[in-house]
């Protein structure tokens, strides 16, 4: 099998390809991210006996894309599943960031992910299973002021996953929205993750069993997968109770998670 996963230098891409690599699929790799592409791949071959192929590119310049393509026509490489995983996340108040750095969640999270969605469904291996996987989050079923931007953003995936789905069906094409609550990839989420005190513990997933659990669901079938029995409570609630209502509750917890941040991040004298 082969696989292609974005985001692949990143905290859940590097899951997703350990994960990959040790079913025995075959990876291409792609992230901006170089070096942190290379040393991935070497610790695959060196733990697994699978192809890695790696490209950096930039997902939201088309000709960084068209390079990478080329690359992919070149050998001329068909895959079987496609693996979402790049996207931009931050928090913070809309008018307190800079108008370009919001523009950018949607420029990776939407648009470069529809512009390598529709370039690998063209380099599938017609006639046999294909599989495509979006990395939403849980923040997408709730609207979520001082995340505005990225909640929406992750909306729109899941959405759009839902639509896709349908239209592919007859194609033998299958569409797995993954959702997740926190994960620990970043010292900055592991921050914020903190500063929820027991909800951000309560709804963080563990990257290698989110991993596994996703590539099953999307081999299976499955359409949607969000993590942990805490978290799939919180998504039914979020779809009974009134947004504004909701909007209200997430802007007090996270005004209060941000200024806890702060005093974590106050030089100690």
């Amino acid at each position: 099998m082969n696989v292609l996963i974005t985001g692949a230098a990143g905290g859940l891409g590097r899951a997703f390809a350990n994960e990959c690599a040790s079913r025995g699929y075959n990876l291409f790799l792609t992230d901006i991210n170089a070096e942190g592409l290379n040393s991935i791949k070497r610790g695959l071959e060196r733990q697994f006996d699978v192809a890695v192929a790696t490209a950096a590119c930039d997902l939201t310049n088309p000709e960084s894309v068209d390079k990478m393509l080329d690359i992919i026509n070149k050998y001329e490489i068909r895959f079987d599943m496609l693996l979402n995983v790049a996207g931009l996340d931050f928090e913070g108040g809309f008018m307190g960031r800079e108008r370009e750095k919001l523009v950018k969640i949607v420029m990776l999270n939407n648009a470069a992910t529809l512009r390598i969605t529709h370039a690998i469904l063209r380099r599938r291996k017609m006639g046999k299973p294909f599989a495509i996987v979006f990395v939403s989050s849980l923040a997408s079923m709730f609207p979520m002021p001082l995340k505005a931007t990225y909640a929406a953003s992750k909306r729109f995936l899941l959405d759009f996953a839902v639509s896709l789905r349908q239209e592919l069906k007859d194609e033998n094409v299958n569409v797995l929205t993954l959702c997740p609550g926190g994960m620990v990839t970043t010292q900055e989420i592991i921050g914020s993750i903190k500063a929820q005190g027991f909800w951000g513990d309560a709804t963080t997933n563990p990257l290698e069993e989110v991993a596994c659990s996703t590539i099953d669901r999307a081999l299976a079938g499955k359409s949607l997968y969000v993590p942990g029995k805490l978290n799939r409570i919180l998504s039914f609630f979020g779809k009974i109770i009134p947004r504004s209502w909701i909007a209200a509750v997430v802007y007090r917890r996270w005004k209060k998670a941000q200024r806890t941040t702060l005093c974590f991040d106050k030089p100690k004298v």
